[in-house]
């Protein structure tokens, strides 16, 4: 069990190994989604939870926002601090942008190094580093992404005063942590390992990340939260002894990934989404600036 539960820090089902920038599932969907899949032929997991994300607002190719209000380009120099395998990273690159992906487990940052490395990045920086303090001079980068991050760190303020002094006047940071409502319900559900060093080892109030970025002299340009099908899922997860993090499923996860592919098939399927996104959301979502 203990594995299983390392492996899940690491990992994010929705977005981890993204398909090719053309793929089909990242095809608009505004309108209802069409499921083309009958219930006995279940969607792919990550059909599912990348045609999930896109809906609410994540991996923009025709734009290169990599969430609506974060673009990203060409000219731009992108850290990914806590980049785990480089899902995130991976989009950022085929942008075009010179990528630096830190972490402090050297795996994952030689799997991520690989993986951005083939999806045309200007240039790759790899580090190894718990960014107390950043191998990297200031000013430096034009683009911040900390996602499911600061939840893991000692010293959040110190850590955001380490981001921003990276980086260079006018840069945008995207910043996530987990939301307040789903993880005091894994307090109830999932592992006490859950919440011990070096995994979460606080809960951010609502409210308390966007004090953090201001704290730390940014200002903030949006705020949202996404994933009521990854709370779901997570939260399921715990129930499902020896399922990794990889098919074939455990029915009840398998169950769950086919009942919310019906929904946002539905006519009212990306209203219901969009509720229960803002009721019981997986994460929240900070976008800023440093000023210039």
């Amino acid at each position: 069990m203990l594995s299983k539960i390392k492996r899940f820090f690491n990992a994010a089902p929705a977005v981890n190994d993204l398909p090719a920038a053309n793929s089909p599932t990242l095809a608009d969907v505004t309108e209802p989604v069409e499921v083309a899949a009958p219930v006995s032929e279940p969607v792919p997991e990550i059909d599912v939870g990348l045609v999930d994300s896109y809906m609410s607002g994540w991996l923009r190719n025709d734009t290169g926002e990599l969430i609506e209000g974060f673009a990203i380009t060409e000219a731009d120099t992108l850290l990914d601090i806590g980049c785990g395998d480089g899902g995130y990273a991976g989009f950022s690159a085929r942008q075009g942008a010179a990528i630096i992906l830190a972490d402090v487990d050297a795996e994952k940052i030689e799997l991520a190094r690989q993986h951005v490395e083939a999806s045309g990045a200007k240039s790759v920086q790899a580090l190894v580093t718990d960014a107390n303090p950043l191998p990297l001079p200031d000013a430096h980068v034009t683009r911040v992404v900390a996602m499911e991050v600061l939840e893991h760190v000692d010293d959040p303020a110190q850590f955001m005063a380490e981001l921003v002094r990276v980086a260079a006047p006018g840069a945008l940071f995207l910043l996530t942590v987990p939301d307040e409502l789903i993880e005091t319900i894994q307090t109830h559900i999932a592992p006490p390992v859950y919440f011990e060093k070096p995994n979460h080892i606080r809960i951010f109030k609502r409210g308390e990340l966007a004090q953090l970025a201001l704290d730390a002299g940014l200002t903030i340009e949006r705020t949202t939260q996404y994933g009521f099908y990854n709370s779901v899922w997570w939260s399921l997860y715990w129930a499902c002894e020896n399922q990794t993090l990889s098919p074939p499923w455990h029915p009840l996860i398998e169950n769950w990934r086919q009942t919310w592919s019906t929904l946002l098939s539905l006519p009212q399927g990306k209203q219901i989404k969009q509720a229960l996104d803002a009721a019981m959301p997986k994460s929240q979502v900070l976008i800023a600036r440093k000023p210039l």
